[in-house]
């Protein structure tokens, strides 16, 4: 009886070890296959809107016809008065009537922002100038629409 479990018990060890190696090199096996191609099906015009994508943007197709860059604006009115807020946007404009103006509402406040500065020197220079017409002035970074170039300075 000993020899028989003895028999069995080696025998189970064998399947075991069978079932382990197998486990470990099929796997091994399967994935070594060799490599495929790839066939993309696309429409053709999607390579001609691809190459006309750099004129949409510059041409505002996109971004609505002005392009941004980040920059700095001087915050010149920040109240909840509407009046108030045009009232202060009239009364920079008269002063500086070449620079633009923003009306921002979150509410409950109105923000007025003036000018498109690319360096915080020029927006510094300009708070300078204004100090004595406003109480609260503020350099704002944020999203500008850059100065339009006279063509005929060319």
């Amino acid at each position: 009886m000993k020899n028989a479990l003895s028999y069995y018990t080696a025998k189970l060890s064998k399947i075991r070890c069978c079932i382990f190696f197998m486990s470990i090199f099929l796997p091994a096996l399967a994935s070594a296959q060799t490599r495929g191609t790839v066939q993309v099906i696309k429409d053709p015009l999607i390579d001609t809107l691809m190459a006309r994508r750099p004129s949409l943007n510059k041409g505002g197709a996109i971004t609505g016809g002005e392009e941004t860059s980040n920059g700095y604006r001087v915050q010149i009115f920040f109240g909840s008065s509407r009046q108030a807020a045009y009232d202060a946007q009239a009364k920079f404009n008269e002063e500086y009537p070449e620079l633009r103006t923003y009306i921002i509402y979150n509410e409950p406040n109105f923000k007025v922002r003036a000018g498109d500065f690319r360096t915080r020197l020029e927006a510094q220079k300009l708070v300078q100038e204004i100090r004595p017409m406003f109480s609260s002035l503020f350099i704002i970074p944020e999203k500008i629409n850059p100065p339009k170039t006279d063509p005929s300075n060319d």
